[in-house]
């Protein structure tokens, strides 16, 4: 649990508009390591999906081409070891974007967020999403998150923001935790330089890329209602 200290922000303007999911596989997630890890060459339990994902050959067998492909998507999306090979995590990340881009404008078209609670921020843990709606209508995104890794899982249920912090600092993590908004416990929507892709997660805490954090500053308020459902992949 993240202990709350600093004053709290004065708290923005709603903000107004629909902002689409960016593809992940575009997200600029800044420079790889300088030196590629050796290829490992042997076959992968996921293979042929991972193949598809990438666009090569799926026959089911690693060359060292398609080493190289999964290599680079690894280095470019902080999935470690990054040596090529196509497994498990590698192919849940690629799922994760492939759920994430079928969402479209539409995430909750299976009505799992709350639509009878006027504005509120939905956080789905599987897809690893989050939007803001109002009613039935979309105001914001999706756009895609990074929550708790096993063992310090983000929790589900319907919550409420309770405290926020534009220029907070855990005094747990020893990190800068900008736009944090926080509904449960320590547990906050806030800003993060990582990945969105990097694993194995947070320590609890919704992250987001600094301008969806912001948005949702701009666009939530104390008293609003946030609903977590789902499980993440991996936890």
């Amino acid at each position: 649990m993240k202990r709350i200290t600093g004053r709290m922000g004065k708290r923005a303007g709603i903000a107004a508009g629909v902002t689409s999911l960016v593809v992940p596989m575009t997200i600029a997630l800044g420079a790889a390591p300088a030196q590629a890890a050796s290829c490992n060459v042997t076959t992968g339990p996921y293979q042929k999906q991972v193949e598809k994902f990438l666009g090569r050959t799926a026959d089911g067998r690693q060359s060292l081409a398609d080493c190289k492909a999964i290599q680079a998507f690894q280095l470019k999306h902080g999935i470690t070891p990054s040596a090529g090979y196509a497994g498990a995590i590698t192919w849940r990340t690629m799922n994760t974007m492939i759920q994430q881009k079928a969402a479209g404008s539409n995430p909750n078209k299976d009505r799992k967020c709350p639509t009878n609670k006027g504005r509120i921020a939905c956080v789905d843990l599987t897809r690893q999403l989050t939007w803001i709606q109002d009613g039935s209508r979309l105001k914001y995104g999706p756009v895609p998150v990074r929550t708790g890794k096993d063992g310090t899982e983000t929790r589900t249920g319907l919550k409420k923001i309770y405290w926020r912090n534009i220029n907070h600092w855990s005094t747990i993590y020893h990190v800068s935790m900008p736009y944090s908004q926080f509904f449960d416990g320590g547990q906050a929507f806030h800003s993060t330089t990582k990945s969105m892709w990097n694993p194995p997660g947070s320590g609890g805490c919704v992250n987001m890329r600094p301008a969806d954090a912001k948005a949702y500053w701009n666009l939530l308020r104390n008293g609003d209602d946030v609903f977590v459902y789902g499980r993440k992949p991996g936890t």
